[in-house]
């Protein structure tokens, strides 16, 4: 008896499960809609949509007006007070995140900092962020747990941040740290990977099934892989490391670092340097670059991006020679070096890369923009949740 009760509840869980995620990677969906994708019954559904309503994480509201015949099905949402705290620290600034289980975000500080922080900073400023929200814009918020994403090596074990080199961490126990100081469940997972998963999953790689992700940030190049449509993170997690490859650098004049690593000669610090810029999110490195491409220096500026772009497509066509992806996405800085100009990128690439296995591929840069690691690091924050909705509620 107790293993047909174990059986029912583990198949029970299972279905909550379903319905919850769907409902999060598609947004809302119609009770009807729910029964045709899952292949449960009208009854089953509208049960479970009930318990999860109960419980807090979703919601049902009336269906928008149709003019089909019989009783239209009642709409099943996310519950957008159901929240995730995303963490990105960078040497240059921490960027925090209410993100919710809607995908939407519902609040962001960018704290920019003139030092390196270390991890019990980081976990001080993301308790204190929380504080703020919970007594103002999030007062009636339920927060799920928070996900960091580090520019580094983490273990994918236990969240250890082995290395993180532009932040000088390393062995730092950074969940440990952030779940003292937040009360709240830790995730930790290397950014570029974690920005992976979110394109593949809601931006510009959603329904592809092999892809090879690039980000580009302060801290460097990471990288992350989709493979027949799963993360690939190697024995320990740390697969994805483009940055750290040594790149084939046709011309000596190209060169700026003697045995430099990708991310020496991909730079978004070069990129700041000729436009004359310290620091600067995204959009406003973007929008110098552009506003330097019609000014004094355009010719300089313009030739940066050019050396820029001539080592990046030698580092994707070798990442496509080895992958077979069908879609390759460059996030951050990347993104911008391929936006000016990304059929000089793609016919670069393709001249270095077998035949073959670039005819398929395309370029595209990152759909969820700003918002991808914050999304990704949420997603991480999430998943014992969407795994186990029952578990994660009690």
């Amino acid at each position: 008896m107790a293993d047909r009760l174990g059986s029912f509840d583990g198949v029970h869980r299972r279905n909550l499960a379903r319905v919850l995620g769907l409902v999060h990677l598609e947004g809302p969906l119609s009770r009807a809609r729910l029964t045709s994708l899952t292949g449960l019954n009208r009854s089953t559904i509208a049960a479970l949509a009930g318990e999860l309503v109960e419980i807090g994480l979703v919601e049902e509201r009336a269906p928008d007006p149709t003019n089909r015949v019989g009783r239209p099905s009642p709409v099943v949402a996310p519950d957008v007070r159901v929240v995730a705290i995303a963490v990105n620290p960078e040497v240059d600034a921490v960027t925090i995140a209410a993100v919710g289980l809607n995908g939407r975000i519902a609040a962001r500080e960018r704290i920019e900092v003139d030092h390196l922080v270390t991890p019990e900073e980081t976990a001080r400023l993301t308790a204190d962020a929380i504080a703020r929200w919970r007594a103002a814009s999030l007062r009636s918020a339920r927060f799920a747990g928070v996900g960091l994403a580090v520019p580094g090596l983490v273990r994918a074990s236990d969240g250890l941040v082995r290395f993180a080199p532009h932040l000088e961490w390393r062995e730092a126990p950074i969940r440990a740290f952030v779940e003292e100081a937040t009360g709240l469940p830790t995730a930790v997972g290397n950014d570029a990977s974690l920005g992976a998963i979110a394109e593949h999953l809601f931006g510009a790689g959603r329904g592809v099934d092999d892809l090879v992700y690039l980000n580009g940030g302060a801290s460097g190049i990471g990288g992350g892989l989709i493979v027949h449509g799963r993360a690939v993170g190697g024995t320990s997690g740390y697969a994805g490391e483009f940055g750290q490859n040594r790149p084939g650098i046709a011309s000596a004049d190209d060169r700026r670092a003697a045995g430099g690593v990708l991310e020496d000669e991909v730079s978004r610090t070069r990129l700041l340097e000729a436009v004359g810029l310290r620091a600067a999110d995204e959009p406003t490195l973007a929008a110098a670059i552009r506003s330097a491409l019609d000014g004094a220096d355009a010719a300089t500026v313009a030739a940066e991006l050019d050396r820029q772009r001539r080592i990046l497509a030698t580092a994707l066509a070798n990442a496509v020679n080895v992958l077979n992806p069908s879609l390759v996405i460059l996030g951050g800085f990347l993104a911008t070096l391929a936006d000016l100009d990304p059929e000089a990128l793609r016919a670069a690439m393709a001249a270095q890369a077998m035949p073959a296995a670039v005819e398929d591929v395309e370029v595209r840069v990152a759909a969820l923009g700003e918002d991808r690691l914050m999304i990704g690091a949420a997603e991480a924050a999430f998943a014992g949740l969407l795994a186990d909705p029952l578990a994660a509620a009690g």
